[in-house]
């Protein structure tokens, strides 16, 4: 007998037999999982294992050949405004008018959603002193550097003070400061109320920043719970790495790295 699952309605954010195939291939196959509000939620996995395909179908972005996705009680499918005027989101490729400046995009953004123009003033130029886009304030966004583009989108999934944050490699191009800043932005995010679900390649950040960790590989879910209790006391790469397979070399492999007879092109000039 199958464990009963939770009602998705109560969770932050939630999926149910969530799926996407492409031609005979299902990238995301029938997976379920319950984010706790108020938690810092990291989901891992390796390339290719259907993380971001499954975080843009429960943000509406993909839309799913079957299953169900809920963003703060609300269903991603058959309540899209209320689910995603929930939802802050910063995903790779998420089209934005760049040609405007850092200050003109979010004063863009904050009359899309409704907002007050002097709340939107405010937060915004809170938002970029806070990530270090104060002196950016007036330039183009498509003249931003990798990092600067990052925290842009940042900014913007702020603005308007969702109840769950999605984010997909938040920490990607960002250099170390506005790392450690963008942590914080997060925290405080969380302990305030606020929910939110990254993914990540990078074990350390997921360890030392989230409570909550999913391990996904061939569109399931291979384990999720309490990072604690995943980890059993392990490093969370050596648990994935358990999980996944693969991490280490097979005996003899490119053993002619340190050969003393050099092949083609190895010889001495």
């Amino acid at each position: 007998m199958q464990p009963m699952q939770p009602d998705p309605t109560a969770s932050a954010f939630a999926v149910r037999g969530l799926t996407k195939v492409y031609g005979d291939k299902a990238v995301v196959d029938h997976l379920n999982l319950d984010v706790p509000r108020g938690s810092i939620y990291g989901i891992v996995g390796p390339n290719g294992a259907g993380k971001t395909t499954m975080l843009g179908m429960a943000t509406g972005l993909i839309r799913p050949t079957e299953g169900d996705a809920y963003i703060w009680g609300h269903n991603m499918w058959t309540d899209p405004i209320a689910a995603k005027s929930a939802m802050g989101l910063l995903v790779d490729d998420l089209p934005v008018f760049d040609r405007l400046s850092a200050t003109e995009l979010l004063s863009y953004v904050g009359a899309l959603r409704g907002m007050d123009p002097a709340v939107v003033q405010q937060r915004s130029a809170e938002l970029l002193d806070a990530l270090g886009l104060a002196d950016a304030g007036t330039k183009q966004v498509v003249d931003f550097s990798a990092g600067m583009t990052k925290k842009m989108l940042l900014a913007l999934a702020l603005l308007h003070s969702p109840d769950v944050l999605v984010l997909d490699e938040p920490l990607e191009a960002v250099d170390p400061v506005s790392g450690r800043v963008i942590q914080q932005i997060l925290r405080s995010f969380a302990a305030s109320g606020g929910t939110v679900v990254l993914s990540s390649h990078v074990m350390e950040l997921v360890e030392g920043l989230c409570d909550h960790v999913a391990i996904i590989d061939h569109g399931k879910v291979l384990v999720a719970g309490h990072v604690d209790e995943v980890r059993q006391g392990q490093s969370l790469s050596d648990i994935f790495v358990s999980y996944v397979g693969g991490g280490t070399l097979d005996e003899g492999s490119l053993a002619w790295l340190h050969s003393e007879q050099q092949g083609n092109g190895g010889g001495q000039s």
